[in-house]
């Protein structure tokens, strides 16, 4: 089982919504782009984007933007949002 397997990709974004329910995903194949995307459905605060929160994620793994959303969940624990 690979990262690019349709099956375990159909399961991690299970994950994902399920763990991070806020975000749309999406998957983009142009070149130079990261394949794997998060972006929120609400917008930020302007004190959250002080802190480093953004609107949307872009990965090159589903794994990759796992973490990247796991840490993003920190800045605005930090911030008691």
């Amino acid at each position: 089982m690979t990262e690019h397997d349709p099956d375990y990709e159909q399961r991690m974004i299970a994950v994902l919504v399920s763990t991070h329910p806020g975000w749309r995903y999406e998957a983009c194949d142009l070149p130079g782009l990261p394949r794997w995307w998060a972006t929120r459905y609400y917008p930020l605060r302007p004190d959250q984007r002080r802190a480093g929160a953004r609107d949307v994620l872009g990965r090159t793994t589903l794994r990759r933007l796992a973490g990247a959303l796991a840490r993003h969940d920190e800045i605005l624990h930090r911030l008691r949002y």
